[in-house]
């Protein structure tokens, strides 16, 4: 039987339950919400004279999720319009409607009994040959299963999502014993290209394979710090970077994710387990169970491990002291072990080194790594059996940025065994096993592949990775890098595919860059069917090198200054009219320069998680790589019927270009790919990709595409300006604004600029201006206000600070 999901079904509407729904909206999928009915009228209902019996009551809480969804922060969908894929109703009135579903998720309390009892009356009204699963976090599926029919049980298992759905990329996949293989091989399918997840598949064991490590190394963490006396704010400097996790360490991460969460999932694995030594870890300790009685939860209850006080110097975060309760400011850890590992070099370095230090902090480090890894090691048989897997799981769930067999390699495993044995400590199984078979290490790389050891057969096994993706690392060590230089490369992707690959720091763009591109532009028109720009940085690109243009300022080198602004504009320019297709694939941040490399390219095939934006105006500049030249001519693409507008009975652009003005002087950055489009930073006609590794992979796609279809470079294009009037049109809103004290006089100033360039420089009204004419008028514009006290305040603010300054 071939499955598919058009529609699925939400039992349960809490934070974790309209979230899924949510995530699942996001990809388009029809969903129904269903949650318990109230007994009991709000006030408001009361009011309103509503009964128990309305559907406005009976259906409160999932209607009330679904309005949640949409003023929630970071938003859990990628625009508000997808709550209308989302039909709320009730766990009595709407089970009928699990008939229609595909995919049954339930989302229920905690608790066995309630989740038992639901299932039952799923299996009443699901059709058969849907998929139901449940999002526990940790109690069994086997269990859970129990009494079901067998068909039921065929088509049942976990799929637990973690929080916030949208964002956090793990989905663990836990099969019961009866679920048939296909089952799991579409449902991980589906979790990778269609909802964008890292999937992991875990054995039914307590709190699966995240959690379980996760939490244990928290709990550990916890023991430590008691047992040692050290500070909250100590563990916190010593188990954040420097032990490559990130920057909100343990207690910032636990004030995030919720005490109460903690003390539920290690209670969960401290009942389910026989070994008391395992047991006695998970016990949580009576200072953190007074913590979650006092409803110091962390942030959902504005205070845990840290809180945000007022005081006479304005707001502080202080810190619990946990021996008297009390918070306390915070104090900044000091360990010379932690000092000497910054300076050891890279991230495994520096590792090394902290962990080899003898200070008090150094050994506390130590010894909750060491207890994590032996942890993690012990139980790979019983909880995965897979070192891939487990590896994943602490990196996509945890935000690690390595996972715990990465990190045995990285510290090195005989270095690590010959510690453990000299401190009485009894070496892993897996690791023995590691070190008979002859390796040295669990992941070995050869020719830019990884193959992992794999303690079933003593052998190697290759890395998976999903079906389509594309990742460029291995390509170089491949020798398949066409030119190179400090800001970028050009890399054979196969099938007469290239990429432009950013590699600066923070990708920001600068004459290396550009350089690149136009050789690329040149390489690729003469040799390879088409172009992807897309890399695998923290973000696709932060914009202009702004160090670079500030100091050429500050030098009153404004020659060079111009030369630099055209050599960008010409470089996009040389994108956007190459004779062969131009696919950018961007991700992450995408803003100023990264937006314009996006808006010359032919397609985009953005990551879901795109902050797309031009966002000059926050350091007092404008749009000046041809920016506000694509952003008004896109307005001007819109002006054939059916959306030209009237005013007065005259057909005019006014209101379109009035839209990119706004876009461009509010500085209005996508919270989504989707949310681009909406913006005008991407066209409908581009693609926005949910899965992270598939990105450059199907931005490789469409490029063969368009060749294949017989891809015609664009021909050089001409727009009609508005003109003087147009510009006075704009500047009557700008003063407006100015009068009403929204903005200040410089704000006044750039956007003035801004409505200048869009509208074609004062001209008369009608006159066809080309590209050039407008990428002039920017660069003129650009260099203006650069050169304006105001703006080089801002950008020396931003430089200092990384805000902005209003001024």
């Amino acid at each position: 039987m071939k499955h598919s999901i058009a529609k699925a079904a939400v039992l349960g509407s809490g934070v974790m339950g309209a979230a899924i729904a949510g995530h699942l909206a996001n990809a388009g999928i029809s969903v129904c919400l269903l949650d318990i009915v109230p007994r009991e009228l709000t006030p408001e209902e009361e009011k309103l004279g509503l009964t128990l019996e309305h559907p406005r009551v009976r259906n409160r809480l999932a209607a009330k999720a679904v309005e949640q969804l949409v003023k929630t922060r970071p938003a859990p969908l990628f625009l508000p319009e997808n709550a209308g894929l989302i039909t709320p109703g009730n766990l009595e009135d709407h089970l009928n409607w699990l008939a229609e579903a595909d995919w049954i998720v339930e989302v229920v309390v905690e608790r066995l009994d309630i989740k038992q009892d639901l299932l039952a009356k799923v299996e009443q009204y699901r059709r058969p040959g849907s998929i139901v699963s449940s999002n526990t976090s940790g109690i069994s599926i086997n269990k859970m299963a129990a009494g079901r029919s067998a068909e039921f049980k065929e088509h049942f298992l976990g799929t637990h999502f973690f929080n916030p759905p949208r964002y956090m990329r793990l989905l663990e996949i836990i099969p019961a014993a009866e679920t048939r293989p296909e089952i799991v091989a579409f449902i991980q399918e589906f979790g990778e290209r269609i909802l964008g997840k890292g999937v992991v598949l875990c054995k039914d064991t307590p709190n699966f394979i995240a959690n379980r490590i996760g939490v244990y190394s928290m709990c550990a963490t916890i023991k430590a710090m008691l047992e040692t006396g050290l500070s909250v704010e100590e563990v916190d400097a010593l188990t954040g970077r420097a032990l490559l996790r990130p920057k909100s360490a343990s207690f910032r991460t636990l004030d995030m994710v919720g005490l109460d969460v903690l003390l539920h999932v290690a209670e969960n694995v401290r009942e389910a387990v026989d070994d008391p030594a395992e047991k006695a870890v998970f016990e949580a300790p009576e200072f953190l169970r007074q913590m979650v009685a006092e409803r110091r939860l962390g942030d959902k209850t504005g205070q845990g491990f840290y809180k945000k006080v007022k005081t006479e110097q304005g707001k502080e975060i202080h810190v619990l002291d946990y021996r008297t309760m009390e918070y306390r400011p915070r104090q900044k850890a000091k360990f010379a072990s932690l000092e000497m590992a910054k300076t050891a070099g890279g991230p495994e370095r520096q590792l090394q080194a902290l962990l080899a230090g003898k200070d008090k902090g150094a050994q506390f480090a130590w010894r909750v790594e060491k207890e994590m890894l032996l942890y993690a090691a012990n139980k790979l048989t019983e909880i995965a059996g897979d070192i891939q897997a487990v590896d994943e799981a602490m990196k996509w769930g945890f935000n690690w940025d390595l996972g715990p067999f990465e990190l045995w390699d990285a510290i090195g495993v005989p270095r690590m065994v010959e510690r453990l044995k000299a401190e009485g400590e009894t070496v892993p199984p897996v690791v023995e096993a590691l070190l008979a078979s002859g390796h040295t290490s669990f992941y070995e790389k050869r020719r830019g592949n990884r193959y992992i050891f794999n303690p079933a057969g003593n052998t190697e096994v290759p890395e998976r990775i999903p079906d389509g993706a594309i990742f460029l690392a291995p390509l170089k060590e491949q020798n398949r890098v066409i030119k190179s230089n400090s800001g970028a490369s050009l890399i054979d992707l196969g099938d007469g595919v290239a990429c432009l690959e950013f590699h600066s720091k923070a990708n920001a763009i600068g004459t290396d860059i550009g350089q690149m591109i136009n050789y690329a532009v040149k390489e690729v028109e003469k040799n390879y069917e088409g172009l992807v720009i897309g890399n695998y940085g923290r973000h696709f690109s932060v914009g202009a090198n702004l160090m670079l243009i500030f100091m050429e300022a500050e030098d009153d080198e404004w020659d060079e200054l111009d030369l630099m602004v055209r050599e960008f504009q010409n470089a996009n320019m040389a994108l956007k009219y190459c004779r062969k297709p131009v696919v950018a694939a961007p991700h992450g941040m995408a803003v100023g320069g990264g937006c314009e490399v996006c808006l010359h390219c032919h397609r985009v095939n953005a990551y879901a998680e795109t902050y797309m934006g031009l966002v000059e105006v926050g350091v007092g500049l404008l749009p000046a790589g041809g920016g506000c030249k694509e952003m008004a001519f896109r307005a001007m693409e819109l002006e054939s019927p059916p959306t030209q507008v009237k005013v007065g009975g005259i057909n005019t652009a006014q209101p379109l270009i009035n839209r990119a003005f706004e876009t461009i002087a509010m500085a209005k950055v996508s919270t989504s790919g989707p949310e681009a489009i909406k913006l005008g930073y991407l066209r409908p006609a581009d693609r926005v990709t949910l899965h992270r590794d598939l990105v450059i992979g199907e931005a490789k796609k469409m490029v063969l595409q368009m060749s294949a279809g017989g891809f015609r470079p664009l021909r050089p294009q001409k727009i009609k300006a508005l003109g003087a009037p147009g510009s006075a049109a704009l500047a009557l809103a700008i003063e407006t604004l100015r009068w009403g004290n929204q903005i200040s006089d410089h704000d006044a100033k750039i956007a003035g600029k801004i409505a200048h360039v869009l509208t074609g420089g004062g001209v008369t009204p009608g006159t066809m201006l080309g590209e050039q004419d407008l990428l002039d008028l920017e660069r003129e514009a650009f260099l203006s206000l650069l050169g304006e006290p105001k703006t080089q305040d801002r950008i020396r603010h931003m430089l200092a600070t990384n805000k902005p300054l209003r001024n």
